[in-house]
């Protein structure tokens, strides 16, 4: 389950629309996934070439309206854009880079990769239906680990996302009672009772952080960023796997990039 996990929210496109030369200034708009990898090569391309890149960190939806009526220079989104609205807008796109979207948690105690899940449960806290970390199901499979009596609080993002369009379309996945109450896409209806949104990664981020017993979803980098704890997810071995730099390298190795749509 790791695997499809990872290699379903692995690339973060960029998406380009036919147009003049390059200004003095190259803009940009969308996810938030790939924004701490464009800030640095931002920096870089500057210090060599002296021409500034602006990307703005809006989320997937407000990247791809943007690039669409080019207000920017180029767009990004974690959504792949399907061909036929390529066409019909005269844009092109490629994969940019690659990262892995990770569920994180604020558990006083709980280290990183010490919690484990899998993926029809990661399914059941995101629904409600687990709604406390001391649920059976939780403690039979971290029986090593003291889980409070405490309310589980979903956070998700709160704008368009092609994080969340990933995100969704692996619980899709892994559970048809996700699949036939919520399905997938770029905004959906959290049925959590208990939950609060979070503009971009760096929202999701910080209410995480910020609300003890949150749960959320978040690119690696921004986990890394907070020192917040990931979950060990299960792969389809049956073992838990700690996510880092070699498992995703992994995921990607075995993508199926052909069939993208676009």
């Amino acid at each position: 389950m790791i695997k499809k996990l990872l290699s379903a929210l692995i690339a973060s496109v960029a998406v380009v629309a036919a147009g003049p030369a390059l200004a003095a200034e190259i803009t940009g708009a969308g996810a938030t996934f790939p924004y701490p990898i464009y800030a640095k090569w931002a920096e870089a391309y500057k210090a060599t070439s002296g021409t500034s890149l602006n990307y703005q960190s809006i989320g997937s939806s407000g990247g791809i309206k943007q690039i669409r009526s080019k207000t920017v220079t180029f767009g990004a989104t974690d959504a792949p854009v399907k061909g036929e609205e390529l066409d019909r807008d005269g844009m092109v796109q490629f994969p940019a880079i690659i990262g892995g979207t990770v569920p994180v948690f604020n558990l006083e105690g709980i280290a990183s990769g010490d919690f484990r899940i899998t993926g029809p449960l990661l399914a059941e806290i995101f629904m409600g239906t687990i709604s406390k970390w001391n649920d059976p199901k939780l403690v039979a499979l971290n029986s090593g680990l003291k889980l409070p009596d405490m309310a589980i609080t979903v956070v998700h993002r709160a704008d368009g996302s092609g994080t969340t369009f990933n995100f969704t379309d692996y619980l899709n996945e892994v559970s048809t009672d996700w699949a036939s109450k919520v399905g997938k896409g770029a905004a959906v209806k959290w049925p959590a009772a208990s939950s609060v949104g979070g503009k971009g990664n760096e929202g999701v981020a910080a209410n995480v952080r910020r609300v003890k017993g949150g749960v959320g979803y978040v690119e690696y980098a921004y986990a890394k960023k907070n020192n917040m704890p990931v979950m060990a997810m299960q792969n389809r071995d049956g073992q838990y796997v700690k996510a880092d730099d070699l498992t995703f390298a992994a995921a990607a190795a075995g993508a199926d990039w052909f069939s993208v749509p676009g």
